[in-house]
Formats: structure tokens, C-alpha cells, sequence
């Protein structure tokens, strides 16, 4: 992990202190001890981890000004990205993640439990169900998501869980700007807008990746999200939804 500190402040910002590198190093560990059993992730090699997962997670922090108290919800972390490592990175933020697959959830609880992160809230549930519940429905500052699905299917998970005046921000690939131009229609029928697309560099990496964020306008409509798998199936946008899984954007 020698090289990670002087890798984070260009990507991400900040600079981490010897701690949260302590912190990273047995994420790290735990996840290649987990992947081994359980098959996690299709990142297995540490550089492609360090990379792909954790500067990646940290990021968003180009787009996120993080503060004490700030309530973030993450949203198909799959094996906790990019939530965790930006509880490690600002640990001041009230984290939920939430993970339909239970043995990622329990992971997560897994790594949290060891890393003794605080305010860390893990549920194994669908983004759907999440939004309709009253605990979490426009309660968040920000909502984050990693390649979890198109655009126009992923604000119906997002939009939801953010207060008027907060924010939902998508991790996406090449494509992150046609997304968002053709998400356009649905974002408002939800309430939202794009308010920046921010590309991002990660050392040794090609591909062009982009941070997408958007601005809750205005209330979501009580009826969104639709029950769970309707917003994939039938996206606002028309169409058939491509299935996009938590690897296309690592």
C-alpha cells in the first residue's frame, strides 16, 4: 500500500493519514481473504483493488464536499464501493449501504465491524423497497451509485432516498454523458437535474470515466420508485434496460 498515499490526493483531493492507510491496508486483506470464498468481486489483484476500487470510491470526493453529520447512502455497494472507503476517508459522514445480495451485506457488516467504523448502517434490501420506506425516503444528503445501472433506471433508485436540495451522484464510464442526456426526461419526472458531469483520471487506467451528478429540484412523486424490478424492466426513459452489473464500471 506504499504507493496509495501519494495516489489519493490527485484523484480524490485529500491527503490520507497514516491511519486511514492502516485502515485501507486490511480492507484490503479482508477482501482478498472474502474473494477467495465467496467470489466478491472479479477484482482480485492488489494494484487492480487499490485502483479500481478504492481511488476509484475516492473519486467521488471531486464531487462531494463532505461534511460532520452528512448522510450518505450508497446504493448496490456490492462489496462496499464506493461507501466504505469514503467512511474511511471521512469519517465524520452517517453511512448507509445497502445490498440486495446477502452475503455482500453481510461483508460489509463484516468490514465495518472490523475497521470499528461508526454510524454505518448495512441492509440487505432492494433500492426500491429502501425508497418507500419512510426511514429513508428524501432523508439524505447525498446518494451514491457505481455502475449499479443505466442512468434513467438508477435515478429511480437514487432520486428518492435525497432531500429536496441534496444530491444523487452516479459513477459512470464512456457513456456517462450520453446517459445523462438521455436521462433527461425521467430525471425530471423525478424531480431532478444534472447539475455537473466531472471526468476523472485514475493512474493506469485508459478508459474515460465520469462522475455524474444530480440536483434534487423538487419532491419525487410518491408512486417512484415502482415496485421492486419494475424500474429496470420498464425504465421512465422507454425501453428495455441493459443488464449492467457492478464490474462494467470497477
Amino acid at each position: 500500500m506504499s504507493q496509495f498515499l501519494p495516489s489519493a490526493l490527485p484523484v480524490s483531493g485529500i491527503s490520507l493519514t497514516q491511519t486511514q492507510i492502516r485502515d485501507f491496508e486490511r480492507f484490503e486483506e479482508i477482501l482478498l481473504d472474502w474473494n477467495r470464498r465467496f467470489n466478491l468481486t472479479a477484482i482480485t489483484g492488489r494494484e487492480d483493488i487499490r485502483t479500481k476500487h478504492f481511488l476509484d470510491s475516492l473519486s467521488c470526493l471531486k464531487a462531494i464536499p463532505m461534511h460532520a453529520g452528512m448522510r450518505v447512502i450508497d446504493i448496490g455497494t456490492g462489496a462496499g464501493f464506493p461507501g466504505i472507503p469514503l467512511k474511511i476517508a471521512v469519517p465524520e459522514i452517517r453511512l448507509t449501504l445497502v445490498e440486495s445480495i446477502r452475503k455482500k451485506a453481510d461483508f460489509c457488516r463484516h468490514v465495518t465491524a472490523e475497521l470499528n467504523l461508526r454510524e454505518v448502517t448495512v441492509l440487505n434490501a432492494r433500492a426500491e423497497d429502501v425508497g418507500q420506506n419512510p426511514a429513508h425516503r428524501e432523508q439524505h444528503h447525498w446518494a451514491v451509485a457505481r455502475a449499479v445501472a443505466e442512468l434513467s433506471v438508477l435515478a429511480e433508485y437514487l432520486l428518492p432516498l435525497v432531500k429536496v436540495g441534496g444530491f444523487a451522484l452516479a459513477q459512470k464510464g464512456e457513456n456517462g454523458p450520453a446517459e445523462a442526456h438521455a436521462a433527461a426526461g425521467a430525471l425530471r419526472l423525478l424531480g431532478g437535474a444534472v447539475e455537473k458531469i466531472t471526468p476523472i483520471e485514475l493512474p493506469g487506467i485508459a478508459e474515460a470515466r465520469y462522475l455524474i451528478v444530480i440536483r434534487k429540484t423538487a419532491a419525487t412523486p410518491p408512486q417512484y420508485p415502482r415496485r421492486a424490478g419494475m424500474p429496470s424492466k420498464k425504465p421512465l426513459g422507454g425501453g428495455a434496460s441493459p443488464s449492467i452489473t457492478k464490474e462494467r464500471c470497477p
